[in-house]
């Protein structure tokens, strides 16, 4: 299909197929995540982690739609991520680097595949320990997912992006946590991760989005950061930074002999979907990128940080905005988390007590889960997380 031909015949919800897609995906992302988390124990090395989170999703994507008489592309959609503690988001590290795992670490993991350009995204906190979470490290997590179960809610057509930025705030608040500053919930399309109808995680005057209407048959990864800190989290150093994504729009004459180099194999094998350094050369890598970015050729993904002793927690899931209601389709079962707060506010727990799918024959299952939000947020949105996978 040729651009022109895309451009006039988006696909999205209504063709099944785009929606098997989508699910397939998500199927694939989901297990990987389960592999990533399952392997995340004292002393594992974090590049091992995100090595066998990519491998997995390439494997897996690779064997979909093998016979078909199109092309179709499948792969990493995002590489996956393994931010530990106080690093907020996209440690993705170099094969070089020694960084392992620890007893009572409490681990983001981020990632994301896609078939035919239809990409499933996910993103789960993981605290390296038996028994329940407690205490601070369990609010943070506690308010991430509590706000993504709400967020699910509200991310629904005719709702504005905007409710759900203030929701999202304000169940952070009842935890005592921040939602982190900068990071954004997009709609998704064909080949498209960061589409332009987007919802703020934090409304200030330095980051303006449009106004925006969800809508049927969109698709949004909704990421959800929560901190203990202040949620305003600072780029450390940049040599941490192994994420890029090409940016399409942009052109120039590299000077560097190692950019035009790195830069051509840049544009072969990861054309439009963000990549990890670790997938090229590592020297020639080190030496090219920088003019790259430098130019504006690519977007990078900076690992950010909130301050040492700050508890950072991450949920995210993509949902389809189907005709029946919002499907969550990627998502994992969390630990138990025993908050030091409860939610009393009684708008949050009329939003927890929404549902997520329009009365149909045989939805009873649904339901049950829902009922027990209102009082008790935090067992209701575990119930609902596992069952909205299906």
């Amino acid at each position: 299909m040729s651009d022109e031909e895309r451009e006039e015949k988006e696909l999205d919800l209504t063709s099944p197929e785009v929606v098997t897609k989508y699910k397939s995906a998500a199927e694939i992302v989901n297990k990987a995540l389960q592999l990533v988390v399952s392997e995340c124990k004292p002393k594992a090395k974090i590049v091992d982690l995100c090595e066998k989170g990519d491998s997995y999703m390439r494997e897996q994507t690779g064997n979909m739609y093998k016979n078909v008489k199109r092309k179709i592309e499948r792969g990493v959609a995002f590489p996956t991520c393994v931010s530990v503690n106080n690093t907020v988001c996209h440690f993705s590290p170099l094969a070089s680097d020694d960084a392992v795992l620890e007893e009572g670490d409490i681990v983001k993991i981020d990632m994301a595949c896609h078939i035919d350009g239809f990409i499933a995204s996910v993103a789960h906190t993981h605290v390296l320990q038996e028994g329940p979470i407690t205490g601070r490290a369990a609010d943070a997590i506690a308010a991430a997912n509590t706000a993504a179960e709400v967020a699910l809610r509200l991310v629904r057509p005719g709702r504005k992006n905007k409710d759900v930025t203030e929701a999202i705030q304000k169940v952070a608040a009842a935890y005592d946590c921040k939602i982190v500053e900068g990071v954004l919930s997009h709609q998704m399309k064909q080949f498209v991760i960061d589409g332009n109808k987007v919802v703020l995680s934090v409304s200030n005057p330095d980051t303006r989005v449009d106004d925006a209407e969800f809508e049927e048959n969109e698709v949004y990864a909704i990421d959800i950061v929560a901190s203990t800190g202040d949620g305003k989290p600072k780029l450390l150093d940049e040599k941490q930074t192994t994420i890029y994504k090409r940016a399409v729009d942009k052109s120039y004459h590299l000077k560097i002999k190692a950019s035009r180099f790195i830069f051509s194999e840049i544009s072969q094998k990861f054309p439009i979907m963000p990549f990890s350094a670790r997938a090229l050369e590592e020297k020639r890598a080190r030496l090219g990128l920088v003019e790259c970015v430098n130019h504006e050729l690519l977007q990078p993904y900076p690992v950010l940080h909130e301050k040492p002793g700050d508890y950072v927690a991450q949920i995210k899931f993509t949902v389809l905005l189907m005709p029946n209601g919002s499907d969550r389709v990627t998502s994992h079962p969390l630990q138990e988390v025993q908050p030091t707060k409860t939610i009393d506010d009684p708008e949050i727990k009329a939003w927890l007590s929404l549902a997520t799918k329009t009365k149909k024959k045989g939805g009873g299952k649904k339901k049950k889960g829902k009922k027990g939000a209102e009082a008790e947020p935090m067992e209701a949105t575990n119930g609902a997380t596992s069952q909205e996978q299906d």
